[in-house]
């Protein structure tokens, strides 16, 4: 891997992991495309702790409130008796359906899943959920919660469709932020609790991956990769959610069916 490929892979981890058009499927398609050698799964990880690092510094006040009103609760022997200790505990179930499938899932996430043809389907249909979904969502009214008020009963569905960006070309932005639109929340809405659930999952997958990551790469490739997937998916998050106040995900849906047959041409031109 050179260091140019360093780089433009984390400019794709940092564009593809909150916009929701899919980081992996991108990870696995453009090194496909380019003709460059596939960089290993522990890489791609790393470029997650990049994107780890953006999302934690973004939402660093609304984490910091979760502390506090979690902590108020439980001095007061009532954990869920603030809005805070409730998301925290709405995150956690939210996070189980992604960690589950994911233990039962690794090996083929390193070899089946990782398949540009897989990536073209999950692509398109994914594009008609966020398609049917952003047709479905409500007006946004005002500024978002800095705390989302979401039910457990919908943190758990939006935790099964994250699980579902195990797949790659799902994305896991598209399918949290599709499910949160289908449940009736507004799209600021739907995006910020989806960003507040990129936190545990990613720290899950990066603890799991780490003692792989530096043998996987030279460190200084390691390190470019993480250092740009952090900026480019900072600037990526405060984007999405300025342009969801008024705006709907119809670009993202167009992208994602041309992506897909982009992908089917290559196939059929490789065949």
């Amino acid at each position: 891997m050179t260091l140019f490929q360093a780089f433009f892979l984390g400019v794709l981890q940092g564009l593809g992991e909150f916009l929701p058009i899919s980081s992996s499927g991108h990870l696995i398609v453009v090194p496909w495309m380019l003709g460059w050698p596939m960089q290993s799964l522990s890489f791609d990880v790393a470029l997650h702790i990049g994107t780890l690092a953006a999302v934690v510094y973004a939402f660093f006040g609304e984490w910091l409130s979760i502390a506090r009103g979690t902590f108020a609760g439980l001095r007061a022997g009532k954990p869920l008796s603030t809005p805070e200790g409730r998301l925290l505990a709405q995150l956690v179930v939210a996070s189980i359906p992604g960690a589950v499938l994911g233990v039962l899932l690794d090996d083929w996430a390193d070899t089946t899943f990782r398949s540009p043809a897989l990536v073209a389907v999950t692509m398109a249909v994914m594009g008609a959920v966020l398609w049917v979904a952003d047709r479905r969502a409500r007006t946004a009214v005002g500024s978002p919660p800095l705390v989302p008020v979401v039910s457990h009963r919908d943190a758990l569905l939006i935790g099964c469709a994250q699980a579902l960006a195990l797949v790659p070309g799902v994305s896991r932005s598209g399918a949290t932020i599709s499910m949160g639109l289908l449940l009736g929340y507004e799209r600021p809405e739907a995006a910020r609790f989806s960003f507040l659930l990129a936190t545990p999952i990613t720290v899950g997958a990066a603890l799991k991956k780490v003692p792989h990551l530096f043998p996987a790469a030279e460190p200084h490739l390691v390190l470019v990769g993480i250092v740009t997937s952090a900026i480019v998916g900072l600037l990526s998050i405060r984007v999405l959610l300025s342009y969801v106040r008024t705006r709907d995900y119809r670009p993202f849906v167009y992208y994602r069916f041309a992506f897909a047959a982009l992908i089917a041409v290559m196939l059929l031109v490789r065949r």
